[in-house]
């Protein structure tokens, strides 16, 4: 009987933990992976590409739909988990998916985190850290012209170069 084996996120190191797991034995467990995002396993480093307008979201895809089904993995996306349940080994998501585990794997990766200035919950105040934050602010550069990106390191200097991509100050 096959192990069953849950991993919650859908990231590059969760899944990569995945692609190890079958290639040392692929037959040990049942898998089922949650992703909050409502897309398959993506490299989330080539965002900046996708917001500067040099590649398109199924670009940066790193395992489609199809690895899934080929690989028998479970894949529930658009739905987080909201509890664990350790006693009973139950895992249960927002949308009410039940799955039992007997191992389990956190690979959620992080929040970005908004300064609590004034202002950071107004309209246009986004943080740059998947998909969706990506999409937004390309609709949101249609609307603004200017732009103030707070964060120096890589990603904010990508964020910067593809908002002046879109055509912002």
């Amino acid at each position: 009987m096959r192990e069953k084996l849950v991993l919650i996120g859908n990231g590059m190191a969760g899944i990569r933990t995945i692609e190890e797991i079958l290639k040392n034995d692929s037959n040990r467990f049942d898998i089922t992976v949650f992703g909050e995002e409502p897309h398959p396993n993506y490299n989330r480093i080539l965002l900046s590409s996708v917001l500067q307008g040099d590649t398109t979201v199924d670009d940066i895809v790193l395992n489609e739909y199809s690895w899934y089904a080929e690989n028998q993995i479970e894949l529930v996306t658009g739905d987080p988990v909201v509890k664990v349940d350790t006693e009973k080994q139950i895992v249960l998501s927002q949308n009410g998916v039940e799955r039992p585990y007997d191992k389990l794997i956190f690979a959620t990766g992080s929040n970005p985190f908004m300064l609590p200035l004034p202002g950071a919950d107004k309209e246009g105040v986004i943080a740059f850290r998947n998909i969706k934050d990506c999409e937004t602010m390309i609709d949101t550069s249609k609307k603004y012209k200017r732009a103030t990106v707070i964060g120096g390191g890589l990603l904010g200097l990508e964020a910067a170069r593809g908002l002046l991509n879109l055509d912002m100050e």
